[in-house]
């Protein structure tokens, strides 16, 4: 079971300079919001299509029951 922190670190580690905040009152339901440069010029589904590659094949839907993105440029 993933925790907040830990989809916080792997989204960090996988968008360079991204800066993530993560919370989840559970550990299957996350709420995320993330800063990055990554973003510029990209839609807001590119934006999270950026997010999503970090994940395994069914691990969002799965043990991630849940991920509500919102994504941001500085």
């Amino acid at each position: 079971m993933a925790t907040a922190e830990e989809l916080k670190q792997r989204i960090e580690a996988g968008i360079p300079g991204a800066s993530a905040e993560v919370d989840s009152t559970d550990d299957v339901h996350f709420n995320a919001r993330i800063v990055a440069d990554a973003f510029s010029g990209l839609s807001r589904i590119q934006q999270h299509q950026l997010v999503y590659r970090l994940f395994e094949p069914g691990e969002l839907g799965g043990p991630i029951h849940a991920l509500s993105l919102r994504t941001e440029t500085p």
